[in-house]
């Protein structure tokens, strides 16, 4: 097998406790409002055009937050790194036009034969020489592509909701400007704080009609395996993961210093396909923006502990998936929007810096504008022909 060793000694309570502190728990809730919002809006929104009912729609959230963070737990403590794994955002967005003519239980066939592909490919070490012989610039392009659009929400929050926007983003450039005040109280928090403060005061908080507590009831789907699912779903779900998804997270993991496991990780997103696929939730999928907020400051080796927090409020989200949806998605849009926004900044700053400061920048130009134009292509996300493109325009263009 092909799996890159663990961090050794292992991780243990007491070295957590000494890890982690206020600014990793700052990251950890910010990631942890960014998933639980907008990424889940897509599941209740491809579910109900897909006409699943809403025990199918919990159990889906459920196997997302709840399985896949104990597959993020192992990974995170024993390569001492953010490896949060979550479900395919593009998967899902495949997973709408494919049930008008496939039954669910074909769907969830197609889930775990793309997890057992995920599988062997990690154990075989194929993944790991096939990304390495893809340039970083070109890489980090297809990433500064996908989270260009979190910048954009960030400016965009002001034209809707100034109220909120403005406060948030001031106390976040003010505490950012002092370094010595931000180690105190971490800007991310501040502006979070500052939000619900601003919501709490002039009421803007809306919970819907009806009770808001309830407890998610998973339930368990015997696949159905069919070619023509096979065919239509498994290879485009494992570009998805492999090279979209994954691809970003290793990609910003990279830019932050660490050295993803590769082969690892691929493996993982084969096991959690497999076993969330059969409680109805899309393949497994090394999160980009997630992991790239808990790799966004503080001490690079101590980063990994933010990710095992995050795994208490992905738990426990995935537990109370009903009551925790109709809190957040009851907030204004714009709060989410520029949390997310400010705390990407860093990272969209380093992705451009990556992709046109050397080698390669005629092919990650290509790629970058093919990502941010977002038009898939045979039921492929534009992100993996925005690498396809921009290899392509590298190879006749940058020759030498």
């Amino acid at each position: 097998m092909a799996l890159e060793k663990p961090a050794l000694p292992f991780s243990s309570a007491r070295r957590f406790a000494a890890d982690f502190g206020v600014h990793y728990a700052a990251t950890a809730l910010v990631a942890f409002l960014f998933a639980c919002t907008g990424p889940v809006a897509i599941i209740l929104s491809v579910g109900a055009r897909s006409g699943l009912s809403e025990s199918d729609i919990a159990s889906w959230i459920f196997a997302s937050f709840v399985l896949n963070s104990a597959v993020s737990l192992v990974f995170s403590a024993l390569y001492r790194q953010p490896l949060i794994f979550l479900w395919s955002i593009p998967g899902a967005v495949l997973l709408g036009p494919a049930l008008t003519h496939l039954s669910f239980r074909q769907a969830v066939g197609a889930y775990l034969a793309t997890g057992v592909l995920m599988l062997l490919l990690g154990l075989s070490g194929w993944v790991r020489r096939a990304m390495t012989a893809v340039p970083m610039p070109i890489v980090m392009a297809m990433v500064a592509g996908v989270f260009l659009r979190f910048g954009v929400d960030l400016v965009l929050a002001f034209r809707d909701q100034l109220w909120i926007a403005a406060p948030m983003t001031l106390v976040f450039f003010a505490l950012t400007a002092a370094p010595r005040l931000a180690r105190a109280i971490p800007p991310l928090i501040a502006a979070l704080v500052v939000g619900a403060i601003v919501i709490w005061a002039l009421g803007a908080f809306k919970p819907p009609a009806g009770a808001l507590f309830a407890f998610a009831a998973p339930n368990f789907y015997v696949p159905q395996f069919s070619w023509q699912a096979m065919v239509e779903l498994v290879i485009p779900l494992a570009i998805t993961v492999l090279v979209v998804q994954n691809g970003q997270g290793i990609a910003v993991l990279s830019a932050s210093g660490h050295e993803p496991p590769i082969n690892a990780i691929t493996a993982g997103c084969g096991v959690g396909a497999i076993v969330t696929g059969l409680f109805g939730a899309v393949p497994t999928c090394l999160t980009g923006p997630v992991n790239a907020i808990l790799a966004s400051g503080g001490e690079r080796e101590r980063q990994y502990s933010a990710a095992l927090f995050f795994c208490l409020f992905s738990v426990s989200f995935g537990l109370l998936a009903p009551f925790f949806t109709r809190v957040l998605l009851a907030t204004p849009g714009a709060f989410i929007a520029t949390l997310a926004g400010l705390a990407m900044l860093r990272i969209l700053q380093s992705a451009f810096t990556a992709s046109f400061s050397g080698r390669y920048s005629y092919g990650a130009l290509v790629c970058f504008l093919v990502t941010v134009a977002d038009v898939p292509i045979f039921n492929i996300g534009a992100p993996f022909w925005g690498l396809v493109l921009g290899l392509a325009a590298s190879w006749l263009m940058e020759r030498e």
